[in-house]
């Protein structure tokens, strides 16, 4: 057997004895396989037996000896057994468990692929960063994080799109203009007249110096000359955004980011998308009139107060075009959204929710879904890093990756949970040792391809090796990380979590680690060799899966 999803295996098996014994439970009731935290316990445990003990009032002992005799026949299966009150207990064979080193050479790279998503289309939005300077850590977390998903749903069965939603309009747009226009007429942020919402990084001053020079900005999506006036607040706006978002492209770029899509908020305005979903809120009903404001009445989905979308002086408040964005990714046929965004916009979810519950248009209840990352403290010599020279007030995505390489910033920008704070130690991250998590992963990527460089033989042909040899308890333990990848990959992609594989990485490289120290591998012995070398041969190659997922490098020297 090559193909070593065990799990999914076992599930249909007890699926199929499921209909045997309860029919007609058997589309109500979902198979749940788990690993036991002892040995002793097999390989997977079931808990059916309990699921059915109630509705179908008998003992789960019982129920469970039923599941067993309707079990099919099948060459994964050792032998099972029931613990307990009635788990049953699932012991994989040795040759089965062996047989994934063929799998995963076979395979090769598409070793670990799943049909979660069923060809189904997805987009995933992240960074999605004012035009207003230089990304920071904080946008750098949201794009390791989101990329790292994007990569993760498409292994796991999506068809999936990436986004960059512009917020190109408001009040930060108007505050960047102010500042480009004032640091053209010569002003700095040291005069007494700075604006206090203005911005003051160095990068003003490169901008200014463009406008100024009439410099063009060439870019995929757009291209726009300066004016050179310095009264053109038009063309300072324009000019400013475009070099900023080419600027934020080439950090992209350098972090090894891309993106399918780029949307506009001004667009929205433009395209009159905005005013349309607002008359379609009124027509719902949901919408009232009060002080001279126009009121979504967003109690009525959850949210705990009313919120205004007309102000005033006339203006949409900001939640407002954020419906009609989101109201677009449904019309694109989006049934599935994840928005990968910082913590600080949690307060937004409830009312683009509601928003969106108010059209009347058949849009799920908490659709869409929400990744929010929490921020990144930077350390150097045990102290906080707070400012960058070029930025002012923040340390930029552009300085970590060019102080400590694009692997190790990607590599620990994903490896938390995303609700978690993050501290980023640069001297970790630049150390050459074992407390340093990439470096302990593509160091065991190097180690391997340096035995197999050392052995200088066949390499395709340890898909066809014997593997029976592999006995010992470090290639067991090997062996059954192997098997877990596959369904590492579904955990991460059900709980939208790409720190799961950065975490089996590690579990996977202190294995290996272990077994190098503890084996000879270039033996007298053929068959043990070729066993031997066909399992660290395995061992890179979910290596270099697990590293691909996360946009990091699997190096051969080091």
């Amino acid at each position: 057997m090559t193909n070593s999803n065990f799990k999914t295996h076992l599930a249909g098996l007890f699926k199929q004895a499921l209909c045997k014994v309860a029919p007609e439970l058997a589309d109500s009731l979902l198979v749940v396989l788990d690993r036991p935290k002892q040995a002793q316990h097999g390989d997977y445990a079931c808990n059916l037996a309990m699921q059915l003990a109630k509705p179908l009032r008998r003992s789960p002992r019982d129920i469970a000896q039923a599941l067993i005799a309707a079990l099919p026949v099948s060459e994964v299966i050792g032998k099972v057994e029931i613990a307990g009150a009635g788990f049953i207990n699932v012991f994989i064979t040795t040759a089965a468990k062996q047989s994934v080193v063929q799998g995963v050479l076979q395979q090769g790279e598409e070793y670990g692929r799943i049909d979660l998503g069923e060809g189904r289309k997805l987009q995933v939005e992240f960074v999605s960063a004012n035009p207003t300077g230089p990304l920071h850590v904080g946008h750098g977390r949201g794009a390791a994080v989101g990329d790292c998903l994007c990569r993760l749903l498409d292994k796991a069965g999506w068809e999936v799109t990436r986004e960059f939603y512009y917020n190109d309009a408001g009040a930060q747009i108007e505050n960047l203009t102010l500042s480009v226009q004032l640091r053209c007429k010569g002003y700095t942020p040291e005069d007494p007249n700075w604006p206090e919402n203005g911005y003051r990084g160095d990068y003003i001053s490169d901008i200014a110096r463009a406008f100024i020079a009439k410099e063009a900005i060439d870019a995929d999506y757009q291209h726009v000359r300066a004016s050179g006036d310095v009264e053109d607040t038009t063309s300072i706006r324009q000019f400013a955004v475009a070099y900023l978002r080419r600027e934020q492209d080439l950090d992209l770029h350098a972090f090894r980011i891309s993106f399918d899509v780029y949307s506009l908020e001004s667009a929205l305005y433009t395209d009159g998308k905005v005013d349309a979903t607002v008359k379609k809120l009124i027509a719902s009903g949901h919408t009232y009139e009060k002080d001279g404001a126009l009121w979504l009445r967003t109690t009525d989905f959850g949210d705990d107060k009313d919120r205004v979308m007309r102000k005033t002086d006339g203006g949409y408040t900001y939640f407002v075009p954020d419906v009609a964005y989101h109201l677009d990714k449904w019309q694109r046929g989006f049934t599935k959204v994840i928005n990968e965004q910082g913590a600080d916009h949690h307060s937004t979810i409830t009312r683009v929710r509601a928003g969106l519950q108010a059209l009347d248009l058949g849009i799920p209840q908490g659709w869409p879904d929400y990744v929010l990352h929490q921020m990144v403290t930077v350390l150097r010599n045990g102290e906080e890093v707070k400012i960058s020279k070029r930025a002012g007030s923040y340390v930029t995505l552009r300085d970590l990756i060019d102080e400590v390489g694009c692997d190790a910033t990607r590599f620990f920008l994903a490896a938390r949970h995303p609700d978690t704070q993050l501290v980023f130690d640069i001297d970790l991250a630049k150390s050459q040792s074992n407390e340093n998590p990439v470096y302990y992963i593509q160091y065991a990527h190097a180690r391997i391809h340096s035995v197999l460089s050392q052995w200088n033989g066949d390499r395709a042909a340890l898909a066809h090796a014997d593997m029976s040899p592999l006995d010992s308890e470090y290639e067991q333990t090997v062996l059954q990380r192997l098997i877990d990848y596959p369904q590492v990959i579904e955990a991460a992609a059900n709980e939208l979590s790409p720190h799961l594989i950065a975490f089996y990485l590690k579990d996977l490289a202190a294995d290996f680690h272990s077994y190098y120290n503890a084996s000879r591998f270039l033996v007298d012995d053929e068959k043990i060799k070729q066993a031997r070398l066909a399992l660290i041969a395995a061992s890179a190659q979910v290596m270099r899966n697990g590293l691909n997922l996360l946009g990091v490098t699997a190096p051969e020297k080091m």
